[in-house]
């Protein structure tokens, strides 16, 4: 008995050993500053969130974190870079529903979007809001609809595969209308386009598109949530529009390469909820209509996977070509 009860002391330490240096990693974690990647350009709605919890986020966690912008291909781009980084904490990416669309609009991307990343926490959902210029003489999504099944019309994106994008083609399917889709680097050239009349549409982040809201320069037809938007209250969803299934939920949250040490992705977990709950990011996440989404990692990457199954549905559904 006392052979056997060492036996099992030898065999618990044996197995404990390969931890203790990876705790001791975390504890030491972080010791210098942390690299945080935006897949989109400055301004974007990912941009903006992300720039206001990070700065919380950089105090609590006593290191700076520094932002860079590597946008282009829908997100892809910055998200590659990412899961080639080591997985040691040091490399986070800022990214938004566009990272599940990735599978669908670049089957050829270098990376596997739920194999190759954890995710970390959700920030909140951002309505989006289809736009479009004032000159278009177009006050309704109705009237949007009506219009593009009569005559050729253009839309703009933040890129293939990125939730502007997607957004547009979940409205499009279920309104049973058609589009030419214009993609761009970013959100706020694509909106500059839209505010010119040069592209017709677009279905952008709040975020985003409020300013050129409130001053006139675009007027506000839908939003893309199951309910209404506290920042748009008079803007209808696309529901109440009429157009089953139009919804589109547009999370913001932060993921790390998959092999990133748990206890360290715990860390920024536990870290991101008190920085959602400070009073400062609440107030500026108010007037977006940012709405939270509490989820663990491990749901993160559950509804990750669910998300990559249905937005390759909607492909296959909308008859899309993608290279």
């Amino acid at each position: 008995m006392a052979t056997r009860r060492r036996f099992l002391q030898w065999s618990g330490a044996a197995l404990a050993t390969p931890v203790l240096p990876r705790l001791a990693f975390a504890q030491k974690w972080p010791a210098r500053p942390i690299r945080a990647i935006v897949p989109f350009s400055p301004g974007s709605t990912i941009d903006i969130i992300g720039r206001i919890v990070l700065e919380p986020l950089s105090i609590a966690l006593g290191q700076n974190i520094v932002v860079e912008n590597r946008g282009g291909a829908g997100g892809t781009i910055g998200s590659a870079l990412v899961a080639r980084a080591e997985p040691d904490g040091y490399t986070i990416l800022i990214h938004a529903a566009a990272h599940s669309a990735a599978p669908a609009a670049y089957p050829h991307a270098p990376y596997n979007t739920s194999r190759d990343f954890s995710g970390v926490a959700i920030f909140g959902t951002v309505p989006n809001v289809t736009v479009i210029a004032p000159a278009k003489g177009i006050k309704t999504i109705q009237q949007l609809v009506d219009a593009a099944k009569k005559s050729s019309m253009t839309f703009a994106s933040a890129g293939i595969g990125s939730a502007t994008h997607w957004a547009a083609e979940r409205l499009q399917l279920a309104a049973g209308f058609k589009a030419v889709h214009v993609p761009f680097r970013g959100g706020p050239e694509a909106l500059t386009e839209v505010m010119t009349g040069r592209v017709d549409f677009m279905s952008i982040g709040i975020s985003s598109g409020l300013q050129l809201i409130r001053s006139g320069q675009l007027i506000p037809l839908a939003v893309s949530t199951l309910k209404r938007s506290t920042a748009l209250p008079d803007v209808p969803t696309t529901i109440e529009a009429g157009y089953p299934d139009s919804d589109y939920t547009f999370w913001n949250g932060m993921l790390v390469p998959a092999k990133t040490p748990r206890a360290i992705v715990d860390r920024l977990h536990a870290e991101m909820q008190k920085v959602l709950r400070l009073p400062a990011v609440m107030e500026k996440f108010k007037p977006q209509g940012i709405e939270p989404m509490p989820l663990s990692p491990a749901e993160f990457d559950a509804m990750i996977r669910k998300e990559v199954a249905n937005n390759l549905a909607i492909v296959k559904a909308a008859g899309l070509k993608f290279n």
